[in-house]
This record gives structure tokens, C-alpha cells and sequence, in this order.
């Protein structure tokens, strides 16, 4: 399903917008250059499938509890919708008490119909359907999470008479009236995304407006991936958000002209993902100085969902390589053309020497302590904190499991250890071969230069090392050391620990880290200085 739109241009020229399901636009510009009228324009032609969250607007909850009936919410919804089209709905909103009240009614009759559909399978003896059913989160627990990932500290919740009550660090509960605007705001814009009809086209207005980037960056990120069944248009002046969504579109719009009170034509260009932001409209509307970490991977990658919940207030950008990292972060920090940015790299450890460790942080780039981001995962202090929280939903005896889990974890890695151990020193054979080569003096008195290495020594080394380690059973060491992800023992070890599979696992490590401080004080002390070093920034 696509929804489109074609803009007139000067010349009597036009530009075709077409947005899919799955897929997100950004529509960006300075003040007064047309985003608005873009917006509206957009949602008119695409009424019967398109709602608009005005999320610049000042909105509040006049109660914390549904105050309407199905007959009004019906009714005041079909207005708003009409209304919207109305070209006074650009610059004026006579809904905002009601929009939030609607938000709220949804909600809560998400979490109702999911309630009703669960005791209803339950009340016809399909237990097999009510787990299913259980398996899918309720929209407030998954807006609950939302939150925290975007570092609100604030988590909602249904009370008796069905109101609606937050809390803070543990607070007493209070009514979300009493939330600020920008935690309001959360709360609306992730309320009207989640509960939003399948192939929706959902229109976002300026919604860093009551939200930081550091917040709504993050937010907006993880609605995207909630509904991959809808699309997306943002409007904003934060040149950043596109940024930190490098697989979405851009609409630059530098600006527009009246005839009367409409926009007759558009001065704009859409930019798809693969382009940059043109730097005169950067400099119109970037604001201060901000803190990028690269890391190795791509946006769905573990790496950005560990570091994202890792180093909070700093904006995660995937790169493809370790080179590409070292690249990023050398060509920003010696430009001043980015003075603006303080940027940082993560690469994975693979084995790298001291030296070479050393001289990229000189650089400005981390080696992880451990072979890769798996590592992390699937370490067994993480996996032991893991298994010990499963225990208490599933009643499985922890130490039990992660025995079990070790030892199906070595079965997998052993037909695989003289490959592994070739792998695990590939780099440091390179290296020893480039430490050979001759320099420009060597040249020039031309002498004769040999260059033996004896690869199957090296090799026969590190296999002893390694048949070591599986001998005495310790799988710390191999984690750490090996690049075990190329064997079946990560899916292994997250089966043995009762999971369905690496995916299901992983997400119970990122919850843990979401709400278990000891053990994201853990992680975080596996990557040395960096968390100092970016906040010394």
C-alpha cells in the first residue's frame, strides 16, 4: 500500500512523493519554509487511511480515566477527523483536551480487548491460544518499555475505574496529568501509534517540540520498529532525527509561496537515505553540540541495541566495518567543519594486540574487551543473571540449566575448534607479515628481504590453547576469545536456558539491562574508560 502526493514546483515543474508501508519520511526546513502546509496537504489527499498527531501542540489529560462513552468518542473522533482537513487545522486546533482523551480510550481498550480475548480462549479450554494471545505485549507494557529506552524514567499503569497513573523511581502513583509536557507527550504520541489501525499513514508534527532529541530520537525509533505495518511522515526542524534514521527519506524544504492563503508551490527536494543533508540548511537549524559513538553493524545489529541501552544521551550510528568506524570517527575529529560534534567508536576485540588496542583509543576509537558483542551476551556472568530471573517466571532450576547450557555450548564448538583457532589468529598473522615489510631505506640500499612465517606453528599454538580451555571446561575464556557465533552454541546456550531461540534471548538480556543497574554496571565495566571518557566530554 502506498500513499502519495505530487507537489507543484516553480517552472511548472512537480515532485511525486510516494510513501510505503514499512517506510518513513522525514519533512525538514527552517521556519516559514512550508512544512505545515506540506503536512496538511499530504493528509487531505490521503484522508480515509491518515491520522495527524499534532505533537508541537500544548495538550493536556483533563482526566486521567475514560470520560467518554463509545457513542462520544465515535462521534468527536469522526469531527476531529473532518476537521483536520480544514485548512485552519494548519495553525489551529480546537480538539487538543479531546485528542488526549481519545489517546487515553484507546489505550485502555487495547489492554480490555487483549484482557477479553485471552479469558475468552481461556473460558473455552484453548490454553494453547491464551499463551499465544499472553505472548504478545499489552500496548501499555510495551509503551512502558518505550519509555525507559528513551531514558523517561516513567512508567503508567491501569488502577480500578480504569485510571490511568504514573510513577517515578519507585514514587507513590499519581495521576498523568500531573506528567510534564514532554513526558505527556510520550505518552500521546506512543498511545496514538500503538493503538493506530493497520496500513495507517500516521503524520507526526515537530515532535521534538516538548521532547529532547537525546529522548525522542530513540522513541520514534522504536515505534518505527513496532509498526512496520504502517508508514510514516515526520515534520521537524531537529536536522538530526533524519540522522539518526539513515534508512528513511528526507524532504528538504527550503521554501514555498502564497497565493492567498495556500501554498501554490514548494521550493523542495527529496533526498532519499542513501544522501546527506545539504550544509547551508544544516547551518540554519542545527543547534549545539552533540556526541556520537559509531560502532560496528548495521541499525538492526545487537551492537546498536546494546550500546543504545549502554550510553544513554549519546546518539548510536551503525557503520558497516571496524575500518568504517576508525574512518568516521578520524575524519570528524580532524575536521573542523564538525566542530560541533564530540564522536566516539566501539569496534569488536578480535584478538587485537595492546598496541594496536592503545593506539585507537588515541584515536578516539575502543576495542571491547571481549571478541565481539556476543561476547557480551552470552557471558556467563549474563547468562547466570539471566537463567536466575528466568527461574522465577518458569520455576526452572537456574544452576541446573546453565550447566546444561555449558555443556551443549562445548558439544557445538568442538568439531569446530581448528577453524576457529585458524580465525582467531588470521589478524595477528597479517600483522606479522606487514611488520615485515620494507620501509623506504630498506628499499633503497636494495637489499634482499625475506619473509618467512610459520603459520602452522602459530596455528598449533593457539588449537593447543584453545582444545586447553574446552578441556577444563571453560567457556568464559572461550567466549571471550573465539568467535563462536560462526557454531551453533549461542543457539544452544539460549535453548538450555528455556528460550525458543538466540532472538528470544537476547531480548531478555536488553530487558535486564533496562531495569537491573547491577547488571548494566557489569556490561558497562567491560568497556573500560569509554563511559568516563564520553561524559568528561
Amino acid at each position: 500500500m502506498s500513499f502519495k502526493l505530487t507537489i507543484p514546483q516553480a517552472e511548472e515543474k512537480t515532485l511525486d512523493i510516494v510513501v510505503d508501508i514499512g517506510e518513513c519520511l522525514f519533512v525538514l526546513g527552517a521556519n516559514g519554509s512550508g512544512k505545515s502546509s506540506f503536512m496538511h496537504k499530504f493528509y487531505s489527499v490521503n484522508f480515509d487511511n491518515s491520522i495527524r498527531i499534532s505533537a508541537h501542540r500544548q495538550t493536556w489529560f483533563a482526566s486521567n480515566a475514560v470520560t467518554l462513552s463509545p457513542e462520544q468518542k465515535r462521534a468527536t473522533e469522526h469531527n476531529m477527523h473532518n476537521t483536520d482537513r480544514d485548512p485552519e487545522s494548519r495553525w489551529k486546533d480546537n480538539y487538543s483536551a479531546q485528542r488526549a482523551s481519545i489517546a487515553i480510550y484507546d489505550l485502555i481498550d487495547a489492554e480490555n480487548v487483549r484482557a477479553r480475548s485471552i479469558a475468552r480462549a481461556v473460558d473455552n479450554d484453548d490454553i494453547n491460544l491464551a499463551r499465544e494471545l499472553s505472548q504478545k505485549d499489552a500496548p501499555i507494557k510495551i509503551i512502558n518499555n518505550l519509555l525507559r529506552l528513551s531514558n523517561i524514567p516513567v512508567e503508567i499503569s491501569v488502577r480500578k475505574n480504569e485510571q490511568v497513573v504514573a510513577s517515578k523511581s519507585g514514587c507513590a502513583p499519581y495521576s498523568i496529568a500531573e506528567l510534564s509536557d514532554g513526558e505527556r507527550n510520550a505518552v500521546l504520541i506512543a498511545s496514538k501509534i500503538l493503538t493506530a489501525e493497520v496500513g495507517t499513514l500516521i503524520l507526526i508534527d515537530e515532535p521534538e517540540r516538548h521532547l529532547h532529541r537525546s529522548i525522542i530520537s530513540p522513541l520514534l525509533n522504536l515505534l518505527f520498529e513496532q509498526r512496520p505495518d504502517c508508514a510514516f511522515i515526520i515534520s521537524t526542524h531537529e536536522v538530526m532525527l533524519p540522522l539518526d534514521n539513515p534508512t528513511a527519506s528526507t524532504l528538504l524544504v527550503r521554501d514555498c509561496i502564497y497565493t492567498g492563503t495556500s501554498v501554490s508551490e514548494w521550493d523542495a527536494d527529496l533526498i532519499g537515505p542513501e544522501c546527506n543533508i545539504d550544509d547551508d540548511l544544516k547551518e540554519e537549524i542545527l543547534g549545539a553540540r552533540r556526541k556520537i559513538l559509531f560502532i560496528e553493524g548495521v541499525e538492526q545489529s545487537l551492537d546498536k541495541s546494546l550500546y543504545s541501552l549502554i550510553f544513554k544521551n549519546v546518539s548510536v550510528i551503525a557503520k558497516s566495518s571496524c575500518r568504517d568506524v576508525e574512518h568516521a570517527v578520524s575524519g570528524i575529529r580532524e575536521s573542523s567543519d564538525f566542530h560541533w560534534l564530540n564522536v566516539f567508536g566501539i569496534v569488536d576485540n578480535d584478538r587485537r594486540t595492546q598496541s594496536d588496542i592503545d593506539y585507537l583509543k588515541e584515536k578516539g576509537v575502543y576495542a571491547i574487551s571481549e571478541y565481539s558483542v556476543e561476547s557480551i551476551y552470552y557471558h556467563p556472568d549474563i547468562q547466570r543473571r539471566v537463567a536466575e530471573r528466568h527461574e522465577t517466571l518458569t520455576g526452572e532450576n537456574a544452576s541446573v540449566q546453565l550447566l546444561e547450557a555449558k555443556s551443549a555450548a562445548i558439544d557445538a564448538i568442538t568439531p569446530h575448534i581448528q577453524r576457529l583457532s585458524e580465525k582467531a589468529v588470521e589478524k595477528l598473522i597479517r600483522k606479522e607479515f606487514f611488520q615485515h615489510l620494507p620501509n623506504k631505506n630498506k628499499i633503497a640500499l636494495g637489499t634482499p628481504i625475506d619473509i618467512s612465517i610459520d603459520v602452522a606453528s602459530i596455528v598449533a599454538e593457539e588449537r593447543d590453547r584453545f582444545q586447553e580451555a574446552l578441556d577444563a571446561v571453560d567457556l568464559a575464556i572461550i567466549i571471550s576469545r573465539y568467535p563462536i557465533r560462526e557454531t551453533p552454541a549461542l543457539s544452544e546456550i539460549a535453548r538450555r536456558l528455556g528460550f525458543q531461540g538466540r532472538k528470544q534471548y537476547e531480548g531478555a538480556v536488553q530487558k535486564m539491562l533496562m531495569d537491573d543497574e547491577d547488571a548494566l554496571a557489569f556490561v558497562k565495566s567491560l568497556f573500560g574508560t569509554l563511559e568516563a571518557d564520553i561524559e568528561a566530554e
